[in-house]
């Protein structure tokens, strides 16, 4: 995205995944989203580009999740809390 910061802090990548900035730390600490750590109070910082691949990898683990377990109705009623 064109004007984009290119490195996002926790909060921000929280915003983006409207998720909590502990969840997203989780996910840097877990390595599951890659990142780094700067300055003197090791502050973490996301690429932006690392968060699209991330995102795009979650829409395929998705897709193969639902491909191997097709919904049934009973499922209806499990919500996305």
């Amino acid at each position: 995205m064109p004007g984009s910061p290119r490195f996002l802090t926790l909060a921000d990548v929280a915003e983006v995944l409207n998720t909590s900035s502990a969840q997203v730390y989780a996910l840097v600490r877990r390595g599951d989203l890659p990142a780094i750590k700067i300055g003197g109070r090791g502050q973490w910082r996301v690429e932006h580009a690392q968060l699209e691949t991330f995102i795009e990898r979650m829409y395929a683990e998705t897709k193969q999740f639902v491909d191997q377990h097709p919904f049934v109705e009973a499922d209806a009623s499990m919500g996305d809390d």
